[in-house]
């Protein structure tokens, strides 16, 4: 099962009710974290799921609003005597802001793995969490994330002793290994089924929607998606500074065939969660405001 709880759902500056942009992933124990905005490491300890087992930070981009809870967080870490490394992951210039973030937090011991991804689209393996990067339109390098958690295809016991499997290989096999004994080899595909779905969430904030953001989180079962405004008389507003409606999201979401969208990333004008979002789910009816601590349990589909 994988969870996801958006811990704040606020842009640019943060409200009393509303913490700045993160979202949190967690799936078999191990977690990771897109943004990290001011105040992070607070909400985070009100939902409860703890700090030790966050094994990687993802960052859209480095407006102060998407990155300047870091140092808290991670003297917040260093306080739960974690030794292991910690992963940060970003576009071209992480280097440089982490060294700036974290000079009042040197003291932390544990080490900083510093992943400084090319402006270009890719994926990445961290753990359990397959992560892909694909650029997006905003006044500054920014990225959509999509992470996805891979399901092994089903083993078929009939299968492995057809192909006169030994018993003895048939875990290693399941893992996906190859093994080779004696001149013979054998492979997955000789003891596994049809490959299975896996689960997928897209995080996109702080830009505007193009046409390649469709493939990128196509069939997602949960599409997080900023909503700078909902009122579409913003919209020259919005193309001004890179940012997109709660519309224009929708619209993303039923072209790409998402099961669910969060509208997230509210402009601080948005001072209440209780708006009016009718007219959005008329374009996408699985459409929901977010609020800070909301939270999905995304399961593996039922075969």
């Amino acid at each position: 099962m994988l969870d996801i709880c958006l811990l704040g759902t606020g842009g640019m500056l943060p409200l009393p009710e509303r913490y700045l942009t993160a979202l949190l992933a967690r799936y078999n124990g191990r977690k990771l974290l897109i943004d990290c905005g001011e105040g992070t490491q607070v909400t985070m300890r009100m939902l409860g799921w703890g700090y030790k087992t966050l094994d990687v930070i993802c960052f859209t981009h480095y407006h102060g609003d998407h990155i300047t809870g870091l140092p808290g967080l991670l003297l917040t870490i260093g306080n739960t005597g974690r030794k292991e490394p910690l992963t940060l992951v970003g576009p071209p210039g992480l280097k440089k802001i982490v060294e700036g973030l974290t000079v009042v937090c040197r003291d932390i011991c544990f080490e900083l793995i510093l992943i400084e991804l090319p402006y270009e689209k890719q994926t990445l393996q961290l753990g359990e969490f397959w992560i892909s990067v694909m650029p997006v339109p905003h006044n500054v390098k920014c990225f959509a994330y999509t992470i996805e958690n891979k399901r092994l295809p089903k083993f078929i016991v009939e299968k492995a002793k057809s192909n006169n499997v030994p018993q003895k290989f048939w875990k290693k096999l399941q893992q996906g290994q190859t093994i080779t004994e004696c001149e013979t080899v054998y492979t997955p595909d000789m003891v596994l089924g049809e490959g299975r779905k896996g689960l997928k969430v897209s995080y996109c904030t702080d830009c505007r929607p193009i046409k390649e953001l469709e493939d990128f989180i196509k069939e997602a079962d949960l599409f997080v998606c900023e909503s700078m405004y909902f009122q579409d008389e913003y919209l020259d507003q919005v193309k001004k500074h890179k940012h997109m409606l709660g519309s224009e999201a929708a619209s993303l979401a039923k072209a790409a065939g998402v099961k669910r969208l969060w509208l997230t990333h509210f402009s601080p004008a948005l001072t209440t969660n209780q708006m009016n979002i009718e007219g959005i789910r008329k374009i996408f009816k699985s459409t929901d405001m977010s609020y800070d601590r909301m939270v999905a349990a995304l399961d593996f589909e039922e075969e």
